[in-house]
């Protein structure tokens, strides 16, 4: 369509969709912040004492130091001087498995598949860049794509590897899809859960309201210190909630958290200024979208849970047309968007499967 106008008007086009984009992203943000103010007055109005309550874990619950799962490691990047912490199970010098965990959490919720797939690879749970024990930049420009994509290179080549299955959770689920079209030669197989390929949400996030208002958190992250500020409200009562409220949790027929799993997660978010880390992550997307290049060309699954309260499901069956190599779909009816936490046994059996089958290209 653009070749129906001449450059000065094309130029005026593409700035007006620019400002019109940023308007969208502020004005909603702007939304988003006056709706966690009001839920901030409410809950200092019904409980004062209890909403400024912020209690700091000083000690990592037992099931963190589980050997079962693995060995914590750390790497630390040459290029970028980053000191990685990730958790290892399995082998050195069997097939690489590298697990990309999702927000907010950590290399801990890979523990059911830590355990399962240590027996064929070396699988390999990491803590992204400013989570947990891994490194924290203070400036959100270090948390831009770019870096992050490049990140995954360097640890698979610190570690050793030149190939990898890469799997990946919610956010974990972005990078896998980025790294994957960026180096392709790197991913053996793919394997993604609760996230479209981002030329899917970034195309669909505009058209559809009801998906806009489910990520409306993506747009409340771009204010600083607040959004932080809001998880540790009633001691971190958001981060609980995430994980077991009837909305957004893991469903009736999942495998939900144990208490001390809950004391795993707040023990490493209730560190001081350890939320800025992981909300940086999103402090650039909007800077980073949309992509330049699309097609993913390794085998591909896409996991689903269908009650994902932030991701509509129709996006999982629309990201079949960027993968130009063998995709399979599985939608989980009953499975929550913690997915691989909420159904371990269907996921890492569904997982076996794609990874002993023999994939073929397709003929375009």
């Amino acid at each position: 369509p653009g070749a129906a106008f001449p450059p000065p008007a094309r130029r005026v086009m593409v700035a007006a969709r620019a400002l019109l984009f940023w308007a969208l992203v502020y004005s909603y943000c702007g939304v988003c912040a006056c709706i966690a103010g009001l839920r901030l007055l409410w809950s200092i109005g019904r409980r004062p004492g209890e909403t400024f309550r912020w209690v700091v874990r000083e000690n990592p619950p037992a099931c963190l130091n589980d050997p079962s799962l693995g060995t914590h490691c750390y790497v630390r990047i040459k290029d970028s001087g980053l000191r990685f912490h990730y958790v290892a199970a399995g082998e050195r010098g069997k097939p690489l498995m590298l697990l990309l965990h999702g927000f907010p959490e950590f290399w801990y919720s890979w523990r059911h598949q830590l355990r399962e797939f240590k027996s064929e690879y070396r699988v390999v749970a990491l803590d992204l860049r400013g989570y947990g024990e891994t490194d924290a930049p203070s400036h959100k420009e270090n948390y831009l794509l770019d870096c992050l994509i490049t990140d995954i290179k360097d640890i698979l080549e610190s570690l050793g590897y030149n190939k990898c299955v890469l799997i990946g959770h919610d956010w974990g689920g972005m990078i896998a899809w980025l790294v994957a079209i960026c180096y392709p030669e790197m991913v053996t197989k793919l394997i993604v859960v609760n996230f479209p390929h981002p030329s899917v949400f970034t195309e669909y996030i505009l058209r559809h309201p009801s998906q806009l208002i489910k990520s409306g958190y993506y747009f409340f992250f771009q204010m600083p210190w607040f959004p932080e500020f809001m998880f540790t409200v009633n001691d971190f009562k958001v981060l609980k909630s995430l994980f077991t409220s009837q909305a957004t949790g893991i469903g009736r027929k999942g495998c939900r958290l144990t208490a001390e799993d809950i004391e795993a997660y707040l023990y490493v978010f209730s560190q001081p200024g350890a939320l800025t880390g992981p909300i940086n992550h999103y402090r650039n997307i909007f800077s980073c979208l949309p992509l330049q290049h699309h097609e993913v060309i390794m085998p591909t699954l896409l996991l689903w849970g269908e009650k994902d309260a932030f991701m509509e499901v129709e996006m999982a069956e629309i990201t079949r047309i960027y993968v130009k190599n063998h995709f399979r779909l599985t939608i989980l009816s009953e499975a929550s968007h913690w997915l691989q936490q909420d159904q371990p046994d269907i996921v890492n059996k569904l997982i076996w499967t794609f990874l002993k089958e023999e994939t073929t290209r397709k003929i375009e």
